[in-house]
């Protein structure tokens, strides 16, 4: 129904009566007048219903990482280009600044939440604090555990992990094997490692490949890595590949391998095709990075969102993960390997990195 004809044609046709009545009836001018505010209140009201847009609460990790900075920038064009605002907020591994910022965004009155959790543990309190408002949460890319989680969107990070090593275990199926691992508190580091043991674990047992050292970085830190790296070189240079999860990781146990003039005759894997991964992949010190392309998660989280702002069917929601408490409806997008072979048709064709940045 269009409201603002209707509410003309009200207040002209009883202005009209008014002028009528006003030497004759005090009571009937009183109630025109009654009629025309309540007809202007909703107006205004009408008004402000047609202005209001949705607005998503994005809770992120970090911005400090170049990966997330891409995350942020997509999801919030997509958003804009859709009608929406959005709030963004990065807690910078502060699980207690996270639920801060998470209760702030629900005092603002946020529509949903959409969470790159720190800890996938100590974030089910985000999503039972959202549910006591009626406020609906989606974990990005990183899973949150023991709770009622609405909707899981990522990659399928098993298989990262199974790429990872098969990449590397094609290229050297014996020898001396490091495994590094992030942040033990990102339920997808955990993945990745199942990944990579579906590969390597018949390497293991066979007795052609060794593991000498499996090591977790505290927040997928690069100095952890690279510390960890150095004291097994302290044992042995015999090595002959790395298995790191991530390209910052990645970058330290290179640091590390480098200052043993190892770099570039060693192995190393890595993920998320940052502009530092990239430019070791095409100088030959990394062997490959996977590249999970960024704006098509953001894009599908933001639609997702929406449908369920709007309690219609999340249609791509064909996957279901359970997080240990309930069977979370799930979106999980396909990685995609890359080495210097395929790096101008991946990454730079899709314009996630510029060919002259990763070949300066």
């Amino acid at each position: 129904m269009e409201y603002q004809p209707f509410i003309g044609a009200c207040i002209s046709h009883h202005t009209s009566q008014l002028s009528l009545v006003t030497n004759n009836s005090p009571s009937r001018i009183f109630q025109v007048s009654i009629f025309i505010f309540c007809l202007i209140c909703l107006a205004s009201c009408r008004q402000k219903s047609d202005s209001h847009k949705p607005t998503i609460g994005l809770l992120m990790e970090t911005l400090k990482e170049e990966r997330w900075q891409h995350d942020r920038d997509f999801f919030v064009a997509k958003a804009s280009s859709l009608g929406c605002n959005v709030e963004v907020a990065a807690c910078n591994n502060d699980d207690n600044l996270q639920i801060a910022q998470a209760e702030n965004m629900l005092a603002k009155g946020v529509d949903i939440l959409v969470v790159v959790p720190h800890n996938g543990d100590i974030c089910a309190t985000i999503v039972n604090k959202a549910h006591a408002q009626g406020v609906r949460v989606i974990a990005y890319d990183r899973l949150i555990r023991n709770c009622d989680l609405d909707l899981y969107i990522s990659f399928d990070n098993v298989r990262v992990g199974e790429m990872q090593a098969a990449y590397i275990v094609e290229r050297a199926p014996a020898g001396n094997y490091i495994l590094m691992g992030g942040a033990k508190t990102d339920n997808n580091a955990l993945l990745f490692r199942k990944g990579q043991t579906n590969v390597l674990q018949p390497y293991i047992e066979s007795g052609k490949i060794k593991i000498i050292m499996d090591q977790w970085a505290t927040d997928w830190q690069a100095g952890e890595a690279m510390k960890h790296v150095e004291n097994a070189l302290t044992k042995t240079t015999d090595i002959q590949a790395v298995v790191a999860s991530n390209d910052a990781t990645a970058a330290g146990c290179i640091q590390a391998l480098t200052e043993k003039g190892l770099a570039g005759k060693v192995l190393v894997s890595g993920q998320d095709a940052d502009i530092g991964g990239c430019r070791r992949v095409v100088a030959g010190t990394q062997s490959m990075t996977i590249y999970k392309p960024i704006q098509p998660l953001a894009e599908t989280a933001v639609e997702a969102a929406l449908q369920m702002i709007n309690n219609t069917i999340v249609i791509k929601a064909a996957r279901v993960i359970n997080n240990g408490k309930i069977d979370v409806p799930g979106i999980l997008l396909d990685p995609v390997a890359v080495d210097k072979d395929n790096m101008r048709e991946t990454v730079i064709a899709s314009g996630y990195q510029k060919s002259e940045d990763v070949y300066k």
